[in-house]
């Protein structure tokens, strides 16, 4: 008998309304290439690759043990690899931001889950297939991130799709500054 496995990746979900107003923005700049569908719209923490379901009460037990504070994500900059990914990006990533991807992926390690070797690099995936960025966009998108979560993707007749499993809340801002005084 095979065990079912999914493909799972930890992430920050775009907020629904902001979410919109980026794909908005997106589609105005008329560019050739693949959208990513507005309700897929997220910033990856760690890909997990496909896992089986026997190991979802660990990776909740993981993301339950982690309590940081949550912050302020500002998109500023619109970027392109030269495999055609054009994403938006922080120009100054926060460093609760980095903390969260690192102590999440130093956390699956342990669990023995073999994740991407390449250091963290926050974007958000706007389209693929992409052959040119323009050069006049100015993004800017923010938002409070107060969660992170758990997601399986799937493949659908009309894409892939992504579904939250889990969310996890991050400490308010005010708690976390009282606690770093402390």
């Amino acid at each position: 008998m095979q065990c079912e496995r999914l493909r799972l990746f930890f992430a920050l979900d775009c907020p629904s309304g902001l979410a919109s107003a980026i794909s908005h923005w997106r589609d105005g700049l008329h560019l050739p290439g693949r959208p990513v569908a507005t309700d897929n719209l997220h910033l990856t923490l760690a890909f997990l690759g496909s896992q089986p379901l026997t190991r979802l009460a660990e990776l909740r037990q993981v993301a339950a043990s982690l309590h940081l504070p949550g912050f302020v994500l500002h998109l500023d900059r619109l970027q392109q690899r030269r495999n055609g990914l054009l994403y938006l990006a922080p120009s100054q990533p926060p460093e609760a931001l980095l903390t969260l991807a690192d102590s999440l992926q130093q956390a699956l390690r342990e669990l023995g889950i073999a994740l991407d070797e390449r250091a963290f690099h926050a974007h958000l995936t706007l389209m693929r297939r992409c052959p040119r960025r323009p050069a006049a966009a100015a993004p800017s998108f923010t938002w409070t991130v107060d969660h992170f979560c758990l997601f399986a993707s799937q493949q659908a007749s009309q894409g892939i799709n992504y579904h939250r499993l889990q969310q996890w809340p991050l400490l308010p801002q005010a708690h976390a500054a009282e606690s770093d005084a402390s």
